[in-house]
């Protein structure tokens, strides 16, 4: 079973009560994704900073360093995701397109099914981590986050960040839950 360094690394970085379980289903999607593509962890814990440096992408920075225009990129302020308490993890897809065993390009569609088992190789990813009671951005109402699943336990984030304000946290910083 060949595991993605940067995925392991970045359940690494997962609140404490979620990694082993994010780790088992990474493992299971490992098994179930045969084809031409791999799932990446793209991003789980991010920082309040980090989160503000997201959420001015589009609004007060406007363009990168090259001089490219920049869009909006989250609607979440700092405090607001739960990416920033560990419980969440954005999804992505590695292909290989061309077939030559050159893993590079970043899939971020739904429905391609690399591994010609029928079943779209995203959504089994995400079937992995519904069974877990983990959420998909996928069945919000107000709006899609495809790449994006949670694991909430029963808490809102105006929850988490009451207990992150006063400073419920452990040794590491992560909200007590």
């Amino acid at each position: 079973m060949n595991l993605d360094k940067i995925t392991l690394d970045r359940i690494n970085i997962l609140h404490p009560k979620v990694r082993d379980e994010a780790l088992t289903i990474y493992k299971d999607i490992v098994k179930v994704l045969t084809g031409r593509a791999f799932c990446r962890f793209a991003y789980t814990h991010r920082s309040f900073a980090e989160q503000a440096a997201l959420y001015a992408q589009g609004r007060t920075k406007l363009y990168d360093s090259n001089g490219r225009k920049l869009g909006i990129v989250t609607k979440a302020k700092p405090g607001s995701s739960f990416h920033n308490y560990g419980l969440a993890i954005d999804i992505v897809l590695i292909a290989d397109k061309d077939g030559n065993g050159s893993y590079e390009s970043a899939v971020w569609d739904t429905v391609t099914d690399f591994d010609c088992d029928g079943k779209s190789d995203w959504m089994e990813c995400i079937a992995l981590f519904k069974v877990k009671g983990w959420d998909w951005g996928g069945d919000w109402k107000s709006f899609k986050d495809l790449p994006h699943v949670e694991k909430t336990f029963g808490y809102t984030w105006q929850e988490l960040l009451d207990l992150y304000n006063k400073k419920y946290v452990d040794k590491d910083g992560f909200v007590k839950i």
